[in-house]
């Protein structure tokens, strides 16, 4: 191998690395920034002027004024920096244990509520732990609790509920869906009208 051959070789390298590491990555960022410009700001929610959070991760929320999320598997809760599920299988006595402790929790927070109505995914945490979605059923079975701390009608939070109701993703794909944090702006707002 020539002393000519090894400079071509680390010329095509450096070439290469600035092309394809720098170049593709500012033409790939100023394209999503310019054509999804709130995503690629990292889907921020803001309320009052500040902003509380990402529509895409998910917050605890443990005020009874406020709906609840899927328990998270991360540690803290809702950690963005450890997404991780709990990797506990159906038949794990921890997982068992779990479900039961959260149903129990659910339960005493909402009198009233049969253990039958509650939805699953308000049990079992999601696959990545920062889930911020919840289905329509898992809103609608925490109306009253969150009507009687926020002294607002169900009437009206049913409303709400159905308001951000998010369909199917282009009509096939997965299930409808309400994003905990941009509900609970809204209940928010309406609390204080």
């Amino acid at each position: 191998m020539t002393l000519r051959s090894i400079w071509s070789a680390v010329r095509l390298v450096i070439l290469a690395s600035l092309v394809l590491g720098v170049g593709y990555t500012f033409l790939i960022t100023g394209v999503a920034s310019a054509v999804f410009p709130h995503q690629a700001a990292g889907s921020l929610v803001t309320s009052n002027g500040r902003v509380v959070g990402s529509r895409l991760i998910g917050q605890e929320f443990t005020s009874p004024g406020f709906f609840w999320g899927r328990p998270s598997a991360t540690t803290p809760a809702y950690n963005g920096a450890s997404s991780a599920a709990s990797n506990l299988g159906p038949t794990n006595s921890l997982l068992v244990a779990h479900v039961k402790a959260r149903l129990q929790a659910f339960l005493k927070a909402n009198p009233g509520v049969r253990a039958s109505q509650v939805p699953l995914s308000l049990l079992e945490s999601s696959g990545s732990g920062l889930d911020p979605d919840i289905t329509p059923a898992a809103a609608l079975v925490q109306v009253p609790r969150v009507a009687r701390a926020d002294h607002v009608s169900q009437s009206r939070l049913r409303a709400l509920i159905h308001q951000y109701t998010k369909g199917r993703f282009l009509g096939i794909f997965g299930g409808s869906y309400v994003n905990v944090l941009e509900l609970n702006v809204a209940v928010q707002k309406l609390s204080r009208s």
